[in-house]
């Protein structure tokens, strides 16, 4: 056989590993900031969705309720949701199949899928938020918006790649409401052009070189091609929102960045609200890992980290209590915003929001990926329930089935996802 052509591979190669840099460029928003808008057409406002991950969890003592059904008191870590009560609902027993490794497992938290075990699902280990950007395509400027506090991300694309993470408030607020000067605009539709120049001779040289390789090798030029339709997707979304100017808003940004972690994650969800509000982006996921300086918590002395591997230290657990309260008590204000803004068809920007709370992690003190800690609020569901599924290995209940069942109200046409065995049963 004729030995390869090693430029022809490193163009190849090129390509794929522009693939997460190209994502940045598909941001967008064209609606005024102080109103929420549908750009369907219609008088029914578009399904959003939102999804928050703790890389270290939630002690499960002060998270689950010890009774089951709509007459549960809320325990010490959802008591800042008092008033929400009726706007969502608590999952226990959901988790994903076969998965465990504690940290090394939490990025299975959205998709139920290690990204080692990619090859063997016909969807790869595409995430929940990644797989309903899809389904959005170019309708926004951004199909998706990925935040990650400290640390990585959550999302997954079907090809195994993680996806990165905007990590700076400025860097978010910029891509929603920042006009990009014409000269950059021009550099950037030249750069679009380039790059689907060499995708076309990228795709034609691995057309012929398919021809030539083994079954095995056949298969990872499968996983190539979907990587080139991918940037593709994206360079034409990219285009397409170019020249449409932003949104506008009256939403500023402190003079000096903020230092603690407490005002970055309070920020990030303001701008999350606003990106929502826009039609800016219909996807959003935040991973939260831990902080960069100051906490900003009263009474915090030690490392998230560590205190997450409290070994039932009372002075521990104490610690973690303040923190883990204060990224429920912010869930509850970002919800309450969503709840107090009117959506395009008269309901609420809650109504029309997804929003998914929790951790791939169950216990992160015994690294457990078991039993996970999951919040669900919003989206039209009829929500104000603890609901229990069995924890019996043979009669278990995928997570993925409650992320089917999201993604069809999302409007996605499917009947499996992931792990799936079906749609969560007991929620509508």
């Amino acid at each position: 056989m004729k030995p390869l052509n090693r430029r022809r591979m490193l163009r190849g190669t090129g390509a794929v590993i522009a693939l997460p840099f190209l994502e940045s460029l598909s941001f967008s928003s064209h609606a005024n900031a102080s109103e929420s808008t549908a750009d369907n057409g219609t008088n029914a406002a578009p399904m959003r969705m939102v999804c928050i991950g703790l890389e270290y969890g939630l002690y499960p003592t002060d998270f689950f309720p010890q009774r089951t059904g709509r007459d549960y008191e809320l325990p010490r870590l959802l008591s800042p949701l008092d008033g929400l009560k009726s706007d969502f609902t608590v999952f226990s027993g959901l988790d994903h199949p076969g998965i465990s490794g504690g940290h090394q497992a939490t990025h299975t938290f959205l998709s139920g899928i290690r990204s080692s075990q990619a090859n063997q699902y016909p969807e790869g280990n595409i995430t929940v938020d990644q797989k309903a950007a899809e389904h959005v395509g170019a309708q926004t400027r951004y199909q998706s918006m990925q935040l990650g506090l400290g640390g990585g991300g959550v999302s997954w694309s079907r090809n195994g790649v993680e996806i990165p993470t905007i990590d700076r408030l400025q860097t978010m607020f910029d891509a929603l409401f920042q006009e990009t000067p014409q000269s950059k605009r021009t550099r950037q539709a030249g750069t679009f052009a380039v790059n689907r120049s060499i995708l076309d001779v990228v795709g034609e040289d691995a057309a012929a070189l398919k021809k030539r390789v083994s079954a095995g090798d056949s298969t990872k030029l499968d996983e190539y091609f979907t990587s080139i339709r991918e940037v593709e997707k994206r360079l034409e979304q990219s285009a397409a929102w170019l020249n449409k100017p932003k949104a506008k808003t009256n939403f500023k940004l402190p003079k000096t960045p903020p230092t603690s972690f407490t005002e970055h994650v309070a920020l990030f969800y303001d701008l999350m609200k606003l990106a929502l509000q826009t039609d800016s982006t219909r996807v959003i996921s935040m991973a939260i890992h831990v902080w960069k300086g100051d906490s900003g918590l009263a009474g915090v002395t030690k490392g998230y980290h560590d205190l997450s591997h409290h070994g039932r230290d009372e002075a521990k657990l104490d610690q973690l209590g303040i923190i883990e309260r204060f990224h429920t008590a912010q869930l509850a204000r970002f919800l309450g915003s969503l709840k107090e803004t009117q959506a395009a068809d008269d309901a609420s920007l809650l109504d029309r929001t997804m929003v998914l709370f929790g951790s791939g992690l169950g216990n992160a003190s015994s690294h457990s990926n078991r039993n996970l800690p999951l919040l669900l609020a919003g989206g039209g569901f009829q929500h104000g329930e603890h609901k229990e599924y069995s924890a019996d290995a043979g009669a278990k209940t995928p997570a993925c089935n409650l992320y089917l069942l999201m993604l069809q109200r999302f409007g996605v046409e499917s009947d499996r996802f992931g792990t799936s065995t079906g749609t969560l049963e007991g929620l509508r």
